[in-house]
């Protein structure tokens, strides 16, 4: 059993990973494509080929955990050196040199975008593999399945919060004058932002690597499974095999696609759609208040259903996405009626943002809990060979969902401009120049879209899962006759 204070460190740890990544995934395409000027067809390409490339990092990390032994574990070296790395890596992403040409600029997001995920799988993997080597399954495992989740909610939540409050005026505070050969193409508010994401990714990636180090120097690795392991053609075998791993793996890549189109695309339709001189500060409260409902659903709505209501885990996912659904089928029908206040869009937002509160501890459970069944199927307990397969799902998923908003960007013909008589005010109405068609399209990709995929996801977890509570526990009952 684990102590408060490794509990607390290892939730700290949730907190600064997950940071990171909601910087990376919410705000790299806004980064290069809309201050940058970076194509929104070339930036789709490349967040995709990115994913593609991490089918095959992605699981060799897995199976080099596995094989790693030290005198301090097997997971505490990767975590510094993955969170060390990535800490560079993020910060070289969000500080491209504003000299680059075209050309420049699609290469250089291409090399830190793939090494990103790369040196991101090297702490991720790990981290996650730790559920099931320290809890033996049941209320164990779901508490400090939790606990990870919500604390990796907060780190969502603070960078969702932030990020467009603090970017702007580090931007105005450290940006300076936009240098002559520059001014045409950063005027106004884009220099401020280019300047403010570069100091503010900095701030994120110190963060990181203090809550890391705080990690890996509190928490002891006090129980992990002696295994066989795998080659990578047994790797394959062994998740081909267990078939609820691959049925939990699908379900979070579609989950995961609905939401990261969403998260690629608000931003969009804040500036572009609701429009006004102040857009960021509407979009800024949007997030707040979906980010905290988002850590409200994980700590409060998740026990309320499984302890309150007594609503099994399956049932649980059900009513979580059927909230998702109803906040985009609120949001269109807002925007559609001409609704152009905030306030009212924080009600699809609620409901969206608590269903993914939810499904982040739900399918992390689902997932932990595919270990014990590959143990007892197949006699192996593959934890990080599984995990691993996490982490590639989430960054697949985010990397399609970002190819569909970036073509969609396209389409729709949705990026800054600024005329001459704005060229230095950091305040301009974006909106004011987008057709209606164009805002109409907009609204159809961020909520019809994940609709559709949130029930291609519930068919196939509906149709291929077999791990019911009870399952579990005779499961878990088994292993520990077995032992």
């Amino acid at each position: 059993m684990l102590g408060a204070k490794e509990k607390a460190s290892y939730g700290l740890g949730a907190v600064g990973k997950d940071m990171v990544y909601m910087l990376s995934a919410s705000y790299i395409l806004y980064y290069f494509q809309d201050i940058m000027g970076v194509s929104a067809v070339a930036m789709g390409i490349i967040l995709l080929v990115a994913r593609i490339f991490d089918a095959f990092n992605d699981p060799v990390m897995g199976v080099i955990v596995a094989k790693t032994k030290t005198r301090w574990g097997k997971f505490r070296p990767w975590l510094l050196i993955g969170t060390l790395t990535n800490a560079v890596v993020l910060f070289l992403m969000f500080a491209a040199p504003p000299s680059l040409d075209p050309k420049g600029l699609i290469a250089y997001v291409a090399v830190t975008y793939i090494l990103w995920g790369v040196t991101y799988t090297m702490m991720d993997i790990p981290y996650w593999s730790m559920i099931p080597a320290f809890t033996e399954g049941g209320k164990d495992r779901e508490v400090l399945t939790t606990l990870a989740r919500s604390c990796a909610g907060v780190g969502s939540a603070i960078i969702s919060i932030a990020t467009m409050i603090v970017v702007p005026r580090l931007g105005e505070i450290l940006g300076g004058i936009v240098p002559a050969e520059l001014s045409s193409r950063f005027p106004g508010g884009q220099w401020s932002e280019l300047v403010g994401f570069k100091y503010f990714t900095l701030g994120v990636a110190l963060l990181f690597i203090i809550f890391t180090l705080i990690l890996c120097l509190s928490i002891k690795e006090k129980s992990t499974v002696d295994m066989k392991t795998p080659s990578m053609g047994e790797m394959f075998r062994a998740l081909l095999r267990n078939d609820q791993a691959v049925c939990v793996v699908l379900t979070i890549v579609v989950v995961n696609i609905a939401l990261y189109i969403t998260s690629n695309l608000v931003i969009y339709f804040f500036k572009y759609d609701l429009g006004g001189t102040n857009w960021n500060d509407g979009y800024a409260l949007f997030n707040m208040v979906g980010g905290g409902t988002q850590i409200l659903a994980m700590i409060l709505l998740y026990p309320l259903l499984r302890n309150g209501l007594k609503l099994s885990n399956t049932k649980i996912f059900y009513v979580s996405v059927t909230m998702s659904i109803m906040g985009y089928v609120a949001l269109l029908v807002m925007a559609s009626l001409g609704v152009n206040s905030v306030v009212p869009f924080l009600i699809p937002g609620v409901l969206v943002m608590a269903s993914a509160g939810v499904n982040n501890v739900i399918i992390t459970i689902f997932l932990a809990n595919t270990v014990d069944y590959g143990d007892l199927k197949n006699s192996r307990r593959d934890e990080s060979v599984i995990f691993s397969m996490q982490t590639f799902v989430v960054k697949l998923a985010s990397g399609v969902a970002a190819f569909i908003a970036s073509i969609s960007l396209s389409v729709l013909n949705l990026k800054q401009t600024v005329d001459e008589a704005a060229g230095e005010s950091v305040n301009i109405d974006f909106s004011q120049g987008v057709s209606d068609a164009s805002k109409m399209g907009l609204r159809m990709v961020m909520t019809l879209i994940p609709i559709l995929v949130l029930i291609l996801g519930v068919m196939i977890f509906k149709y291929r899962f077999v791990l019911t509570d009870e399952k579990v526990e005779e499961i878990s009952s088994e292993l520990k006759t077995r032992k």
